[in-house]
């Protein structure tokens, strides 16, 4: 899809994990804190379809690219020789402009290939990595990040790689193959009718792409911008808040900055083959872009309505009898209309624990609880055994279902708890009692702790 006068396309890249190497060789790879070109134009090829070798090598079939490679590709002045116009040379002429939505964390991973065994290559070949023996690296990752790239160049490759990218032929991944994308790559936009198609519109430069109005941040849950020291509020509604992103833009010479600034870096992330790695320098420069913050990317599940007992509904409370049919025997009693009151009623007024006089129900569950509880929920408690089971629940974290007085595994448990609060309440009343006491009972007292 080509739209005359659109030249900057948008990728969202977001993974559990990230890898994007620059200059990392041999048993220690270290990634860079952002998207590389090389990356990038890998990410490409793969949609597209095209080899490591073939996207060097190859020429170009479509003849629309063909023609737009011998125009774009100048004729190199210095070397008197004809360039190289390769699909990956024309690649190489898009600017990419990174927008550091989440840095994200730098992760290490401690990495083993081979175990003598050797790895066989997809096409049946000699065994290549570990035939000789087991290779261990360190692979260094970027964990939860999420970067906004924006791709700038002629209307016609950027078409082709929008469509390269809406229907990839090969299986995406962001720097290396274990990190495939969370989410579309390709940011896309919502037609009237309702379809997708991609976001592919006209920029006068990286910055403006990276700072439009389409593409705002938005934190992953609302609570994150309480956190936020960038988020600028300025008294303003929320609809209004700005934040300050950090990004990374590709640097080319103009006729109106012919010089590099001081502060442009050198990254060796401009791929001339994939196969064997050959990368060359381009120059890039750091800044800030202020972007609107939007809505947040999660919203919290609320929690299910937690059932909760109503202690003064008469459902709960009234003793009035009514006639009641035990469910198991079909016979008709006269009993409490209240789970309370019939609750105390059926374990004669006893706690089930310790046969002391019962004061409280206990609900082995909340399940049915706020007026809706059956008998088989509940059970009579002196309060000692109360405070006990409930001190025993609240210790464990316990939800709906509680503990069963009435269960022997919770025996020693509940006893060992009684123990623990009579000796507190034991020590609590002497230490109230001494505190009103004379200074010579006191005195005594303490002379007799010592002793």
């Amino acid at each position: 899809m080509c739209v005359p006068g659109s030249n900057t396309i948008f990728l969202r890249l977001e993974a559990p994990l990230q890898a994007w190497g620059d200059t990392s060789k041999f048993v220690i790879r270290r990634s860079m804190e952002a998207p590389t070109k090389s990356g990038l134009l890998g990410l490409v090829c793969c949609a597209m379809g095209w080899s490591r070798r073939k996207v060097a090598e190859d020429p170009i079939p479509d003849q629309n690219l063909h023609d737009l490679a011998q125009r774009l590709i100048k004729h190199d002045e210095k070397s008197q020789r004809e360039p190289r116009r390769a699909l990956l040379d024309l690649l190489n002429t898009l600017t990419m402009g990174v927008r550091m939505d989440r840095p994200g964390t730098r992760w290490w991973d401690y990495h083993t290939v081979g175990a003598r065994i050797g790895m066989t290559t997809a096409a049946g070949g000699p065994p290549k990595t570990g035939a000789k023996g087991t290779v261990i690296k360190r692979l260094e990752y970027l964990a939860d990040a999420s970067f906004l790239v924006a791709l700038q160049g002629d209307a016609i490759l950027i078409g082709t790689v929008a469509e390269a990218l809406r229907s990839p032929k090969w299986q995406l991944y962001l720097g290396r193959k274990s990190c495939p994308p969370s989410i579309p790559v390709l940011v896309t936009r919502r037609r009237d009718d309702g379809s997708l198609e991609p976001m592919i519109e006209e920029h006068a430069s990286l910055e403006t792409a990276l700072s439009s109005l389409s593409l705002p941040w938005r934190p992953r849950h609302e609570e994150n911008l309480r956190e936020d020291d960038r988020v600028r509020r300025n008294g303003q509604p929320r609809e209004k808040w700005k934040i300050a992103l950090d990004y990374i833009w590709e640097w080319r010479r103009t006729g109106a900055e012919p010089v590099a600034p001081p502060d442009a870096e050198v990254w060796y992330d401009v791929p001339f083959s994939f196969d064997p790695p050959v990368h060359h320098p381009r120059l890039v420069r750091r800044d800030q872009v202020t972007v609107r913050v939007g809505d947040a990317l999660q919203q919290h599940t609320p929690p299910p309505p937690r059932p909760r007992a109503n202690y003064t509904n008469p459902q709960w409370t009234s003793e009035e009898l009514v006639e009641v049919v035990d469910e198991r025997t079909g016979e008709v009693t006269r009993e409490p209309f209240g789970a309370r009151p019939r609750r105390l009623r059926r374990d004669r007024g006893l706690c089930v624990f310790c046969k002391s006089p019962a004061t409280t129900i206990q609900h082995v569950t909340y399940r049915r609880a706020g007026g809706n509880e059956a008998q088989e929920d509940l059970r009579s408690l002196c309060r000692l055994c109360h405070d006990a089971v409930t001190m025993i629940e609240y210790g464990l974290g316990m939800g709906l279902d509680r503990i069963d007085p009435c269960d022997v595994r919770w025996r020693d448990d509940i006893l060992r708890t009684r123990g623990e609060i009579v000796r507190f309440r034991s020590e609590e009343t002497r230490r109230r009692a001494l505190r009103d006491a004379p200074q010579r009972v006191r005195r005594e007292m303490l002379e007799e702790e010592d002793n």
